[in-house]
C-alpha cells in the first residue's frame, strides 16, 4: 500500500520491484498520480468510493473495496456506460467498527450486488487494527474463515480474493499460523517502516530506516527550561507543562506540526530530545551535543503518522537515495 506516501511513484516502483503483485491506495487521486507517472500494475482503491468519484474509480482503479449498495450501483452505471467490468471487494464488519457490512446482512448484500451486470464480485475482505485497534487473533481469523466459507456456500460463489487483513496479521504469520481461506494481505507499514502494527515491533530481516526526516537548525541559544510569566493555552489550545532543570542549550528546527506529527518523531542522536513544538517550529534540547549549530542537520526516524504527515506536506521535500543493487 502506498497511501502513507500519498501514492509516491518511486515508492510504488520499489514495492513492485520488491515483489508486491499490485498497488493499493486509499485515494483515487494517488492512483491517478501513479498511473500518470507510468507505474504499470493493477490498482486497488482501499477506501469505499465516494459517490462523487465513481467515474474516476471505474476509469483508474481495477478493484475497489465496497460496503454500500448505492455506491456499487453508481460504479455499475459508469462501468456500463464505458463498456467495462469493475471488480469489487465486499468488506465485512467483524469488530473493528469502521467499514464493513454486518455479517447478518452479508448474504443479502452479496445477492443484491450480483445483479449488477458490470460489477464483478472479486472477493471478500476484513479490516482490523486500524480504527479501534482490534487485534487479528487466531480466533478472530478463524471466525473470518468460517464466515467466508458460509457465504460461499450460501451464495454459490467462489471468491477469487480473500483479503484477510494488513500488517497487523504479520505476528500471526511469524508464529506459523495461516488462514486457509486468505490469499491476500494489504501491507503498508510493514514494508515502509519494517514494523508489525500490533506491538510496533521490528519484523525480522527488515529495516526501520528507509525513511529519515532531516531538519535544519535555525537557532541555538541557552535559555531557561521554564517560561517566564503566567502560562495559558498555546496555539493549539493546550496548556503545556515544563520541568525546571535550569538553563539548557535549546535549538529550534524549521519544521513543525503543519509538516509532521511531532509525537511520531524519534531523534537519531541520543544527545537530542524534543522539548515542544508549534506550527512551524520544533524546540529541542541539545543536551551534551556541542557540535550542532545554526545550519546544522538533526535527523529523526518516523512513526506511521509522522510519515503520513511528512509526505502530505508540500513544505517537506522528498529525496531518494540509491535504490539498492539488484543482486542485494
Amino acid at each position: 500500500m502506498t497511501k502513507a506516501t500519498c501514492g509516491d511513484p518511486e515508492v510504488a516502483r520499489a514495492m513492485l520491484k520488491g515483489g508486491a503483485e499490485s498497488i493499493a491506495d486509499s485515494r483515487i487521486e494517488n492512483i491517478k498520480r501513479m498511473k500518470k507517472a507510468g507505474v504499470d500494475t493493477n490498482f486497488m482503491l482501499l477506501r469505499t468510493p465516494m459517490l462523487s468519484q465513481v467515474y474516476d474509480v471505474v476509469q483508474h482503479a481495477d478493484v475497489s473495496l465496497n460496503t454500500e449498495l448505492a455506491v456499487i450501483e453508481g460504479l455499475d452505471k459508469v462501468a456500463r456506460e464505458r463498456g467495462k467490468m469493475h471488480k469489487i471487494i465486499i468488506m465485512l464488519e467483524m469488530g473493528e467498527l469502521r467499514e464493513g457490512v454486518n455479517l447478518g446482512d452479508a448474504r443479502t448484500f452479496i445477492e443484491t450486488a450480483k445483479e449488477f451486470d458490470n460489477i464483478e464480485i472479486y472477493g471478500i475482505g476484513i479490516n482490523l487494527a486500524c480504527f479501534t485497534g482490534v487485534v487479528p487473533t487466531e480466533v478472530k481469523m478463524n471466525n473470518f474463515d468460517e464466515a467466508v466459507k458460509e457465504l460461499e456456500s450460501q451464495t454459490g460463489m467462489e471468491f477469487s480474493m480473500v483479503g484477510g487483513g494488513n500488517s497487523a496479521n504479520i505476528p500471526l504469520l511469524l508464529e506459523g499460523y495461516s488462514n486457509p481461506q486468505t490469499n491476500n494481505l494489504r501491507i503498508g507499514e510493514a514494508i515502509l517502516l519494517g514494523l508489525e502494527t500490533v506491538n510496533r515491533q521490528p519484523i525480522p530481516n527488515t529495516r526501520q530506516d528507509a525513511f529519515i526526516l532531516e531538519t535544519e537548525i535555525i537557532e541555538v541559544n541557552v535559555k531557561p527550561s521554564v517560561p517566564d510569566g503566567r502560562v495559558s493555552q498555546n496555539a493549539f489550545g493546550e496548556t503545556p507543562e515544563f520541568e525546571d532543570v535550569g538553563n539548557m542549550c535549546r535549538g529550534i528546527l524549521a519544521v513543525g506540526r503543519q509538516d509532521v506529527s511531532v509525537d511520531g518523531l524519534t531523534p537519531l542522536d541520543n544527545n537530542v530530545s524534543i522539548v515542544s513544538s508549534s506550527s512551524d517550529h520544533i524546540v529541542i534540547n541539545l543536551k551534551n551535543n556541542n557540535d550542532l549549530e545554526v545550519g546544522g542537520i538533526v535527523r529523526f526516524s518516523m512513526g506511521y503518522g509522522a510519515l503520513v504527515h511528512a509526505f502530505t506536506s508540500k513544505y517537506v521535500s522528498k529525496e531518494y537515495i540509491g535504490g539498492g543493487n539488484d543482486s542485494d
